[in-house]
């Protein structure tokens, strides 16, 4: 039989949370980041090398690679994606923004799926709160809007989503695919067609972004979660679910086989306790605050997923959960791997919000507004003394960090940023005042407050983020050296690179228009076309191995201005 539910929600606690303003939160979390920037060294400056390459021609659609060097992840949609919007971008527009563009709209897509899977999870009978004796509960749709609203306010709010998700890079296009998944199969037993073409749209792009060992996993596990859900499904539904699930299985192993596409990456578990507590921290951090509110929705709603009767709105949340934590433990790129969780942990964070009591609701609300009201005055502190130099503290740490940094002052950025500063404080105010029976309540402050602090770093901070973690500068200050060394050399346009990576390699090719040249794979013929050699550092002692030494005039020593551990050295061939 089924067990009773722990949720007793009335009318009045479901009280719609205003279109404009969840639109605003998302908005205000996926649009700071697109514009005004450079791509950013690490995950996307290497995708975006893979995708440049694509765009002009230099690499093989089915086998991308660049100067000899194939992508990390066995993915080929990402690159697609950002190659193909490189094409079709006006020339006005540049590279590094057309290729966020596609990015952004899949961050939209991941919030959109999210809304929707939670939505239909919370329809299903096990998840409705308790009825009362003469009526005033909460109606089934109401409910579940206000459920899936916490939901996509609980997925904004958590630490791990921010950084990651605003890069172009394959970990943003299967965050994007397994959330489109999830919601396919949450909504199974309500719109079996639409359901259908959105898992199938996720799985297959889960195959073309890296992922297909997770993709065919996910598959056979809700395939058999279908199977054996007999409270939502009737029997004979839920065995064709379960036979499409199957279905699609093999044919995502079929994609990616044809496209050679497996690749074994998972690791052993680690037997160093220092890995474990690392992992663990990560995943602390990484999913706060969803993983406290999921655990304390998996106490209170035990009987539901413990039983033989379990509920699907808390059982398939929790596998796709468990099936990504279980992945990281097992990768090298924990943090990447953790980031496919936090939609089904924020679906199961938004279903703690009807059994919150009232003294941790406002538990998380002292909380949320001390610490994010924090963060944000600490960002306009520095800011401050980076426009004016005082604070005197802030404004030398700031120096000591990024030296060679300009600060710019920019209108825009400016008033949008005091505009959301103003909307934290009135959020604040009216989260106080008003709807303190909307069970959305506790949700609010967390995502506002993540949704402001990203804001306000990709606003004021904008000039010195893009200066620290761009590659632009660099070049910059490489090419300023080139043209001291040799004027009549210093814009031509062929570079040999020996230890670069992609990323660093393309930095040159798109900041600086040089032809570069991996130094490990160019015969000689073509190497003595070119002027000048950049060697990372630590290969410098095997220089002489490679090439003949003789022939190579150093010039200096260049370091990466906010970064202590990329240098280069620069050489100049003698005439």
């Amino acid at each position: 039989m089924t067990q009773p539910t722990p949720a007793i929600v009335p009318q009045s606690a479901v009280r719609r949370l205003p279109r404009v303003a969840l639109w605003l939160f998302c908005a205000a979390y996926v649009l700071p980041g697109l514009f005004g920037r450079e791509p950013w060294k690490g995950n996307e400056f290497t995708a975006f090398g893979h995708m440049l390459a694509l765009a002009e021609g230099a690499s093989d659609w089915f086998n991308p690679s660049v100067w000899g060097q194939a992508p990390e992840l066995d993915a080929l949609l990402p690159y697609w994606l950002g190659a193909w919007a490189i094409q079709i971008a006006p020339h006005w527009m540049s590279a590094g923004l057309a290729t966020r563009i596609p990015f952004a709209l899949l961050l939209g897509l991941t919030l959109a799926s999210t809304w929707h899977g939670a939505y239909y999870l919370a329809l299903s009978p096990q998840a409705q709160p308790v009825p009362f004796a003469f009526g005033g509960e909460a109606k089934p749709k109401d409910y579940a809007r206000t459920i899936a609203d916490g939901a996509v306010l609980a997925l904004i709010a958590c630490l791990g989503l921010t950084l990651l998700s605003h890069e172009a890079s394959p970990i943003l296009t299967q965050l994007a695919f397994v959330s489109c998944a999830f919601y396919g199969i949450a909504a199974l037993p309500y719109h079996p067609r639409y359901s259908l073409i959105a898992l199938s749209l996720g799985l297959f792009g889960l195959c073309l972004s890296g992922a297909p060992s997770f993709a065919v996993l996910m598959a056979v596990g809700s395939g058999v979660l279908c199977l054996l859900d007999r409270q939502s499904t009737p029997p004979r539904t839920g065995r064709q679910h379960a036979l499409w699930l199957l279905v699609m299985s093999l044919a995502v192993s079929a994609l990616a086989t044809a496209l050679d596409v497996w690749h074994w990456r998972l690791l052993p578990l680690h037997n160093d306790w220092q890995a474990w507590r690392a992992l663990l921290r990560l995943l602390a951090w990484f999913t706060w605050p969803a993983w406290p509110l999921a655990i304390w929705t998996l106490w209170r709603w035990r009987r539901q997923w413990t039983s033989l009767h379990w509920s699907r709105h808390l059982v398939l949340p929790m596998w796709f959960t468990a099936l990504t934590v279980i992945t990281a433990m097992l990768t090298r790129s924990s943090d990447q791997t953790l980031l496919l969780a936090l939609p089904e942990l924020a679906t199961l964070a938004a279903f703690a919000l009807p059994t919150l009591r009232r003294s941790v609701a406002a538990l998380i609300d002292w909380f949320t507004l001390l610490f994010f009201s924090g963060c944000a005055f600490i960002i306009w502190v520095i800011w401050i003394a980076m426009q004016t130099g005082w604070p005197a503290q802030p404004a030398a740490n700031v120096a000591r960090l990024a030296p060679g940094f300009e600060p710019s002052f920019g209108w825009f950025a400016f008033i949008t940023a005091l505009i959301a500063t103003a909307l934290w404080v009135w959020l604040v105010v009216w989260r106080t005042a008003k709807h303190r029976q909307a069970l959305w309540k506790s949700l609010v402050l967390p995502a506002g407050g993540a949704a402001l602090c990203w804001l306000l770093l990709l606003t004021l901070w904008l000039p010195l983020l893009d200066f620290a973690r761009s590659y632009k500068p660099w070049v910059q200050q490489i090419q300023d050296v080139m043209t001291k060394e040799d004027a009549s050399q210093a814009h031509k346009v062929c570079l040999l690179g020996y230890g670069l990576d992609v990323g660093q390699m393309t930095a040159f090719h798109y900041h600086g228009g040089f032809e570069v040249r991996a130094l490990e794979t160019t015969p000689i013929a073509q190497q003595n076309n070119c002027p000048w050699l950049l060697v990372d550092n630590d290969l410098r002692p095997d220089l002489d191995r490679v090439i003949r030494l003789n022939e190579w005039t150093r010039v200096r020593t260049i370091r990466r201005p906010s970064d202590n551990n990329e240098d280069v050295t620069l050489y100049r061939r003698r005439r």
